[in-house]
């Protein structure tokens, strides 16, 4: 008898009709993601089974021919109009197909190859035991100073497994300003900064700190997430819905109806704002907007360079892209609520990063606090909340990242008998030293500055310009005010480069191999190319600045 009541419950228990409908994927407008995931694939395997010898050259070509590869996928794809016309939502929900997102994803794959170009140099440092060597550890468990590693410098063993890190990161950055749901971005966020913690510890000088640096970011970064996861959670209590499109809707109170485990709680507006400000917050962590941005000195200063380069700029740009697709897809209802506190982040961001930076002695210290203020710039287009705010923010973007990549590459290549020589005292003279290199730097720090000429004057007039007209005229004030004493320590630096005498023992500048020079030259031809004709991109920008919903 129990056994027919049991099996009865078996039969009446599932419900006939419901079936698991089958996913469907659109592969080729997620492509560019793809491409990378396969690549860093390849590369986990390529240091499984290849030699170790022929693993640096496999690695390398293998992750620049997928970066350009999926490059090519974007452009194809915005030419094939999924930017404009054809803009939707793909992945069943999951990924948007939008202007924004081809447009963020073009430039983190083309500041990724940079990257790549910056990781891959390995003529900077002298040869150790007949082997050339790059940035990064012999062997990254060996124990610093310890016995292991010096047979793993020795042995001329190098860390080839930071290619597919990179590609990992790259590729958790395409997906997350182009989430479509709460639980893709998470996802998304786990997957680039979990190889980007690994990255920060792999450099070959100063281990200790390098350590220090993954460990401290890596702490701070998994309080951010768990915000963030606890913002989600919120959310979807509020939403019933972890669906951008649905909890937007339940905002502007078009859908009431609830799933009745969640009618207690849909709709209640503690749960909103409460959620809606946990992930903003860890958004604005991964940003580095004051006051969350306590990690970035000491990373950007105890990385590997080329990682710190390659981070500071493909980080804001994924970051920045994720923040506006919340603020303008998500929560657009609530923009009283979050104008407020977006225009005091961004007042305490411009200030306190130019402020900050003046006092800085370590090159590195000083981009770092350079790059917390360009991320109050890139808020105050944020604020606009009008089309033309999130053109700006894009061209910005796109602006920003080759120029910090390659002022970063550039920092690479002044060393002393400890590698780089990163304090402020020993760039003294540089010009007369090693006119060529102190002037591509001063280039760079002129287009921070945001002087007539570079990128960094067209990007923060577009964003300056659109805060402005969305009625933000203070905030422009205190930036034009904050870009004025940013003006001063890059000026300072320039002054220090060429109008102070060398000092006898002074640094060397290295000659890099072509691929440090093709990153170093790309940084300075579109810091140019952007600034004294940045119309066409402008308009490139203008014409993706629309989310899908």
């Amino acid at each position: 008898m129990s056994t027919a009541v049991v099996h009865s419950l078996w039969t009446t228990a599932a419900d006939p009709i419901s079936k698991i409908e089958t996913p469907k994927i659109e592969y080729g407008q997620l492509s560019p993601t793809l491409i990378v995931i396969g690549a860093a694939l390849i590369g986990v395997l390529i240091e499984a089974f290849v030699p170790r010898r022929s693993r640096y050259y496999a690695q390398a070509f293998v992750a620049v021919v997928a970066l350009t590869a999926a490059f090519a996928a974007v452009v194809a794809l915005a030419a094939g109009g999924y930017g404009t016309t054809k803009a939707h939502i793909a992945a069943m929900g999951a990924i948007a197909v939008d202007g924004p997102s081809l447009f963020l994803q073009g430039t983190i794959l083309l500041a990724g190859l940079l990257g790549v170009f910056t990781f891959a140099e390995r003529r900077l440092d002298p040869e150790a035991h007949g082997n050339r060597v790059d940035s990064f550890a012999a062997q990254a468990a060996a124990v610093p100073g310890g016995e292991a590693e010096k047979a793993a410098v020795k042995a001329g063993f190098t860390t080839t497994e930071a290619f597919p890190l990179l590609l990992f990161a790259v590729a958790g950055m395409l997906v997350f300003p182009s989430a479509n749901d709460l639980l893709t971005l998470f996802v998304a966020l786990e997957v680039f900064s979990l190889p980007l913690y690994l990255l920060c510890a792999l450099a070959r000088r100063k281990r200790l700190m390098s350590q220090e640096a993954a460990v401290k970011y890596f702490l701070l970064g998994a309080f951010a997430s768990a915000f963030t996861l606890f913002g989600i959670a919120l959310l979807y209590g509020y939403a019933g819905s972890v669906s951008y499109a649905t909890i937007a809707q339940v905002v502007d109170g078009r859908i009431t109806t609830a799933d009745p485990a969640l009618a207690n709680t849909m709709g209640n507006d503690a749960l909103l704002l409460v959620g809606a400000a946990l992930i903003t917050m860890g958004l604005l962590f991964k940003v580095a907007a004051v006051p969350f941005h306590m990690w970035t000195p000491d990373v950007y200063q105890g990385a590997p360079t080329p990682v710190t380069g390659f981070m500071a700029a493909a980080t804001k740009v994924a970051a920045f892209g994720a923040l506006l697709r919340l603020l303008y897809v998500v929560l657009p209802g609530m923009r009283w609520d979050w104008r407020p506190v977006m225009w005091a982040v961004a007042i305490v961001t411009m200030l306190g990063g130019a402020i900050v930076a003046i006092t800085q002695t370590d090159i590195k210290r000083l981009l770092a606090y350079s790059s917390i203020a360009h991320a109050g710039f890139i808020l105050a287009g944020v604020i606009a909340t009008s089309r033309d705010g999130v053109s700006s923010v894009l061209f910005y973007l796109a602006a920003y990242s080759f120029v910090t990549i390659g002022a970063f590459a550039v920092v690479t290549l002044v060393r002393d008998a400890g590698g780089e020589a990163t304090h402020l005292s020993k760039w003294a003279g540089l010009g007369r030293r090693s006119p060529l290199v102190a002037a591509v730097f001063a280039v760079f720090l002129l287009a921070f500055a945001g002087i007539p000429l570079t990128s960094g004057f067209a990007g923060k007039f577009a964003v300056f310009k659109a805060a402005a007209e969305g009625g933000a005229m203070p905030l422009v004030v205190i930036g034009v005010i904050s870009s004025a004493i940013a003006a001063f320590f890059y000026i300072r630096v320039i002054v220090l480069m060429f109008f102070s005498e060398p000092s006898p023992e002074g640094p060397t500048v290295a000659v890099p191999s072509p691929l440090a020079m093709t990153a170093i030259g790309m940084g300075v031809l579109v810091t140019l190319v952007l600034g004294l004709a940045p119309q066409y991109f402008l308009d490139l920008a203008s014409q993706a600045g629309v989310f899908v919903r």
